[in-house]
């Protein structure tokens, strides 16, 4: 038995490269059972068990049963209820039973089995809190859960301490079920912000650690004992947000390795910490595991590694938040201005604001120890908007301007949401992005004419607009929503419509604020910042490595965000009249971090979560932003030190008025010039090494763009070109194949951009590709409109005939490339036919196409276009008879069900299903047997992006007149896209097309990767040795991406040497690890069952 637990140890693949033999160097038990549970080693622990799972926790289930897989390579006989093969124990599954319920049936459990010695076995218990158990909706229900649930908690552990003996309690907060269910038992997560519902939960588990905290240093742990003890692990569990971000679901592999990250940081909080013990590699492809060392042998316990406490923190001393009035003339215009160049501050009755939390005010004047305070909106504190008591104790810009009018009004008071009464004409929303501004000036506007103490049409108004931050924050998940397109088109559609709407206004347009340097408050540790929970709120901010590309891509969107507000106002678009204008404040756009004087971040100037800004700091925002407002356009302050004593400035006799672009002698840019009509589809092209191989290859994954002589299609209309570049709906049908993306040879590329017309650019006696109208001159585009997978089988065949047949083809030396896009046809009909296009039979019916292929054309490699999300067709929508019409007719399950429809549900359901299918198809290895054969993903179109010309509406322009059929626009697009992702390793290929027009997209092969990117040459270099230190043991994660490390072999040496020296090592490490655990207990052979290990998944 001992045997073949070693054998299956082996079989997991971990770097045996310690003295011993063993992933880790600290692997055996104690010499003697050790009596103290500080100093209890991982091997000691016979007994692992849980309290707090259910039913809906699957994740969580599978970390916890990887753990006990794990704990097993420590101790071969430990006994666990966790592991998915036995179940020995069922009633921890209980949906509705409390902790303390769990906790008494776990200790019968535990005193009842009879291979476990209750008395003297060492047992780890995890008693996980799942917060998405709990309802909260506001912060008052908050308060009264985390009351509740730490009172459970107490019950619980109370009860464990007086029945268990050698026991070590870990206790741990998991919010990772995201899901329908948790939904339904918190109908507030349906109607809420979403950026509220995360900024919500996030406090929560962050309230719920802290408290829990608080509760072990009340009961010192319950360690009254020294056979028993309770910890906290450091941080909840908390899966991957970004399936929230891009609202789609993690694919199977990231949730693998989602789970392979919780399993680590679970095994991590277990162990005594120790230096460098978090190790990834930059894609997350590698992990290590950390391991006990020598000087730090034992689980943590709080003896023997204490740890940070946040209510050892000591209390800030509250800054003095007031500001002098330096001013001494406060009066208005001799009589109510007309003209928005000449305002003075007297003459303003009404201020307003949208955005997002900082202009809500979240956990404006908490302090560091209350967390839930940032739930809280202090909207009265708000630096832009509160009116709060006086400008002597509170700064904010309405609190300077009632110096100059008393009656000022629009200002928020207290605490409270945006549709409170004392919110008035603050409509900024907790979470908020860029897309909710539109509806928030839409209520802003409602408020204005609907109040009795504003004069709609004759009072003169100052709104100030400031959003982009949680755009930057979710931008890494996202990069197409999150554009600086979609950014500056939600800002131009709420400054329309204020335009439109308000007379009488000035709006300050705030520069998003340049939000890198808030790294610095989480990279260090002395400042006790809760970073995971910022790592919810801003991961993309939080998360990058230093000098990563994703941190340039960062900076790059945080800079082109104020950019492009700049070009939006020097455009001079809303400066049509006279009695409006929007003036760019631009102090944000540096941010100098404010330092303590040992020249570490100053924490005073931020909320409890270290992310959203104090009342200190709103108070220096307010200065600012009055200051930029007195500021002529040209000579604005760019920079704000939050640490420097900002004075604010009066207006002066000379300057008496607000600063806009007329009386500040500015003269605008103007708008960009409009570029000419476009005149054609084509593409530029800059590559400069062209040359092909010098000896054709004979491996499909050494092939350069120029040694590829022959091109092929597969598809149906999409390929074919039907309607391409038709103008009127009796062209509809003809097939423009000479356009088609992936086969047209129309011209050249500096006029139609194909991917055979990019590929002549290497090899200008490429055949294969399609030309004109219609069949006669097709060549190898094999296409049919209307076709479906069912049908690509049949022209497989036709294909493989056309090759065999065409005399200027050489069959069997040539190298080919056959690009396949199907499924469009199969979705538009699935209402009708269930059956037959179900997504097995999508992908069956692909598998046998291939299966051809592989088996009878030599020099072959096939590009598999992942299926595009269909129910885009949805948005494209023309009043026209070909666009109301055909286009129902062409796809009748698409476009006739409802928006949020059960039937369009349904389709959305079934493309995601279709774009699995395909990929584990093509990630297996059933198209590896050849040298001279590879198929490829290409996921371009799996997230594409139609760009918008209104609200919820596509640019039609990329669809011929059926708005079905997609236009020549959209041809040249998806061969730049496809191009660019054979240039692409796999694995990580661009999943997303954003069809914006740029002749100079097309990228181009490099010095270091020359060849078309298959998923063999996509891997890294190959290893020769591997290493490992002391602290860690690292393991490559299972997932169809995963990184193998492959051993180079010297080419001279005999195939069957390494097979059998590999075989002799593998015996001789066996059988000494044999001997030496053979000499353990032997009372652990009682054992009926030994736990299996399946796969760790690393």
């Amino acid at each position: 038995m001992m045997l073949l637990r070693l054998l299956l140890i082996n079989a997991l693949g971990f770097t045996w490269t310690t003295v011993n033999g063993m992933p880790c160097s600290q692997m055996f038990p104690s010499q003697s059972p050790p009596s103290n549970v500080n100093s209890v080693r991982p091997s000691d622990v016979a007994v692992l068990s849980a309290v707090g799972l259910h039913m809906h926790s699957t994740e969580l289930s599978t970390v916890a049963s990887r753990l006990t897989e794990l704990l097993t390579l420590f101790n071969p006989a430990l006994i666990s209820p966790l592991s998915d093969q036995t179940n020995m124990y069922s009633p921890q599954f209980v949906q509705h039973s409390s902790l303390v319920e769990q906790a008494k049936e776990v200790t019968q459990y535990l005193q009842h089995n009879q291979v476990v010695d209750a008395e003297k076995d060492w047992k780890i218990l995890l008693l996980f809190v799942q917060v998405d158990q709990f309802c909260a909706c506001e912060q008052q229900q908050v308060q009264s859960v985390v009351r509740a649930v730490v009172k459970d908690v107490d019950d619980a552990l109370q009860l464990l301490h007086s029945q268990l003996k050698r026991t070590i309690v870990s206790v741990a907060l998991w919010d990772g079920e995201h899901d329908s269910f948790h939904k339904k038992m918190c109908p507030c997560m349906e109607t809420n912000n979403e950026g509220e519902v995360r900024l919500l939960r996030a406090m929560l588990s962050q309230a719920l650690q802290e408290s829990l905290d608080e509760l072990l240093v009340k009961r010192r742990w319950f360690s009254d004992r020294d056979d028993f003890t309770v910890i906290l692990q450091d941080t909840p569990f908390i899966p991957d947000i970004s399936s929230v971000s891009i609202g789609k679901p993690l694919s199977e592999s990231q949730v693998s390795q989602q789970t392979d990250k919780l399993l680590v940081q679970m095994w991590t909080n277990l162990l005594q910490p120790t230096n460098g013990q978090h190790n990834t590699d930059d894609n997350g492809k590698i992990i290590a595991l950390p391991c006990p060392t020598e000087d730090r042998p034992f689980l943590r316990t709080e003896a023997n590694s204490p740890s940070y406490h946040h209510i050892d923190e000591s209390p800030l001393v509250l800054p003095f938040t007031g500001t002098e009035m330096p001013c001494e003339d406060f009066s208005p215009s001799p009589s109510i201005p007309a003209t928005v160049h000449e305002l003075r501050p007297g003459d303003i009755k009404v201020v307003a604001a949208v955005g997002d939390s900082l202009t809500a005010g979240n956990g404006i004047p908490t302090s560091p120890n209350n967390i839930l305070g940032v739930l809280q909106q202090y909207r009265g504190l708000s630096w832009s908007i509160g009116g709060d008591e006086n400008l002597t104790s509170v700064t904010t810009l309405p609190n300077i301007l009632r110096y100059f009018n008393q009656n000022l009004t629009g200002y928020s008071l207290g605490i409270g949401r945006q549709d409170t009464p004392q919110a008035f004409l603050n409509q900024a929303v907790a979470g908020a992005k860029s897309k909710d501004v539109p509806e928030q000036v839409r209520a802003l506007v409602a408020r204005m004419k609907n109040d009795s103490k504003i004069n709609f049409e004759t009072d003169w108004k100052v709104i100030t607009l400031f959003i982009g931050g949680n755009d930057v924050c979710d931008h890494c998940y996202n990069s197409l929503l999150y554009s600086v397109d979609n950014y500056v088109r939600n800002v131009r559609n709420s400054l329309d419509y204020l335009h439109k709407e308000v007379p009488r206004a000035l709006v300050n347009l705030i520069e998003p604020l340049h939000i890198l340097p808030l790294r610095e408050m989480h990279m260090d540790a002395s400042l006790k910042c809760p970073s995971w929970l910022v790592n919810i709120l801003c991961p993309c901010v939080i998360l990058p490595k230093t000098n990563s590309q994703a941190l340039k891509m960062l900076e790059d969107t945080n800079r082109g965000y104020q950019h492009a507000l700049n070009e939006l106002v020097e455009s001079g678009r809303y400066d049509t009249r006279s009695d409006f204008t929007v003036v760019i404040q631009p102090f944000f756009r540096e941010i100098i971090v404010p330092r303590l004087p040992d020249g570490r971040p100053d924490r005073s100037y931020f909320s409890a979560d270290c992310f959203h800004l104090s009342q200190k700091a709103q108070t220096q925002m307010a200065r600012s932003l009055w200051n930029n407002m007195l500021e002529p356009l040209g000579n604005k302050t760019s920079q704000q030190d939050f640490s420097s004593d900002i004075e604010i400035k009066c207006p002066t006799k000379t300057s008496p008025y607000i600063r806009t672009f007329n009386n500040s002698d500015y003269s605008y840019a103007g708008p960009p010039p409009t570029p000419g009509p476009i005149q054609n589809w084509g593409s530029d092209f800059s590559c400069v090494d062209l040359a092909p191989s010098d000896t054709v290859p004979t491996s499909v994954h050494q092939l350069r763009p120029a040694d590829i002589k022959v091109v092929a299609a597969l598809g149906d209309s999409s390929t074919a070109g039907t309607g391409a570049k038709a103008k009127t709906v009796f062209n509809l049908n003809k097939e423009y194949k000479g356009v088609s993306w992936s086969i047209g040879g129309d011209k050249t590329l500096e006029t139609v951009t194909t991917l055979p017309n990019i590929l002549r650019m290497f090899n200008p006696a490429l055949k294969g590709f399609s030309k004109g109208v219609g069949s006669r001159q097709k060549a190898f585009n094999m296409a049919v409109p209307g076709a479906k997978t069912s049908d690509i089988p049949a022209q497989v065949q036709v294909l493989i005939k056309a090759m065999r047949e065409n005399k200027d083809v050489n069959f069997e030396k040539d190298w080919k490339l056959v690009t396949i896009l199907v499924g469009g046809n199969d979705l538009c009909s699935y209402c009708i036919d269930q059956n037959n296009l179900s997504p097995q039979n999508y992908s069956h019916n692909i598998m046998l196409g291939l299966d051809m292929l592989h088996k009878e054309v030599p020099r072959l490699l096939v590009n598999v276009v992942e299926l595009f999300q269909i129910d885009t067709l949805k948005t494209v929508k023309k009043n026209t008879l070909g666009c109301s019409l055909l286009q129902r007719t062409s796809c009748p399950c698409v476009i006739n069900p409802a928006e949020n429809s059960p039937e369009l549900e349904v389709i959305k359901r079934i493309n995601h299903k279709y774009q699995a299918e395909i990929q584990q198809l093509i990630s297996g290895n059933r198209y590896e047997g050849k040298e001279d054969f590879a198929v490829v993903l290409q996921p371009f179109l799996q997230n594409s992006f139609i760009p918008q010309i209104g609200e919820g509406e596509a640019d039609s322009s990329f669809f011929s007149v059926d708005c079905f059929h997609i236009s020549e626009r959209a041809h040249a697009e998806m061969a730049i896209a496809l191009w660019n992702n054979m240039l692409e390793p796999v694995g990580r290929k661009q999943a997303y097309n954003n069809f914006t027009y740029d002749r100079s997209k097309i990228q181009c092969p490099s010095e270091a990767n020359p060849f078309i990117f298959t998923k063999v040459n996509s891997l890294p270099s190959p290893s020769v040795t591997i290493t490992t230190t002391a602290a860690s043991f690292t393991t490559a994660m299972s997932s169809p991406a995963s990184t193998v490390l492959v051993p180079l072999c010297p080419p001279s040496l005999p195939l069957w040497v390494p097979v059998i020296v590999g075989i002799l090592c593998a015996m001789a490490g066996i059988i000494f690890a044999w001997l030496i655990l053979s000499s353990r207990s032997s009372r652990k052979n009682e054992v009926e069952k030994a736990v299996e290990l399946k796969g760790t998944g690393f």
